[in-house]
Parts: C-alpha cells; sequence; structure tokens
C-alpha cells in the first residue's frame, strides 16, 4: 500500500516521503495513529505542489545564506575579556558574545544557535574558529581573537 507520511517515522521515512508498506502496518497503525495518509491523486497533488513550493522557499534560504558568507569572507572578529594574572579569562566566550561581537562591529546579524564553538566555550586569549551553520548546505568556519581588555 502506498503512503504519505504526515511525521517523521523511525526505520521508515521522513515527513512528506511516500512510501510503500504493508497493508495491515498502513490500515491498523499508521494511519489511526494519524502518522501517515493514503496517497490517492489528490493527496499525491497537494504532496507535489508542497514540495514544490519548500524546494522554492529552500532556495531562497539557502541564497541569502550565501550572500551573507560573502559578506563574512574578510572580517576580523575580535572579542574583549577580561584577563586574569594567570592568561585565563573571567568567564568564558561563548556563541553570544560571538554573535554579538560581529553585529557591533559590522552591523551583520547572525543568530547565536547557528554559531557552534568548539568545547562549547573559550576560556583563554588567542585566535579560534566558531563554525557558522547558515543553512543545511551553507557552513563557514569563522576565525576570531579573543583580547585582553
Amino acid at each position: 500500500m502506498e503512503i504519505i507520511l504526515k511525521q517523521d517515522v523511525p526505520n521508515l521515512g521522513f515527513k512528506d516521503d511516500m512510501v510503500t508498506v504493508k497493508d495491515g502496518y498502513a490500515t491498523n497503525y499508521l494511519i489511526p495513529k494519524g502518522l501517515a495518509i493514503l496517497a490517492i491523486p489528490s493527496e499525491k497533488k497537494k504532496l507535489a505542489e508542497t514540495l514544490r513550493q519548500r524546494a522554492f522557499r529552500e532556495d531562497k534560504v539557502k541564497k541569502e545564506a550565501e550572500k551573507l558568507i560573502e559578506k563574512l569572507q574578510d572580517i576580523e572578529v575580535k572579542i574583549g575579556a577580561k584577563v586574569g594574572t594567570s592568561g585565563k579569562i573571567f568567564g568564558s566566550v561563548n556563541a553570544l558574545q560571538i554573535a554579538d561581537a560581529i553585529k557591533e562591529q559590522y552591523d551583520i546579524e547572525i543568530d547565536r544557535k547557528k554559531i557552534m564553538v568548539d568545547g562549547d566555550a573559550i576560556k583563554e586569549v588567542g585566535t579560534f574558529t566558531a563554525k557558522i551553520n547558515l543553512h543545511k548546505e551553507v557552513r563557514f568556519d569563522l576565525k576570531f581573537e579573543v583580547v585582553a581588555e
């Protein structure tokens, strides 16, 4: 039986996938639980239109992410932190401080949730790299420097 998944189902597929399963699995489990619907011609047309619109939106988001990467190519971010006598900083530098520094220094706004710092936080002065995931296909490694204030 051909069905369209309404939600992600482990070991079967993801939302909006069209899959073929045994009749009993579809009628006794997937459809009653609201995990799937029958793949009748009208539902197939709706699915095709939904996928087309999603692809258009994804393409638009991807292009915006690529434009943002072009802006980020040539920037050098410096983050000031209070430093103790041993060279370690008080507190730590995390994704929030990096996002704020980029906004303050270059007026480019990046969501802090898209910035990944190795080890979650930086606790010393130096040059480091943060990964910025703007889209599932668009990633960028941003070099930043933590300096003593």
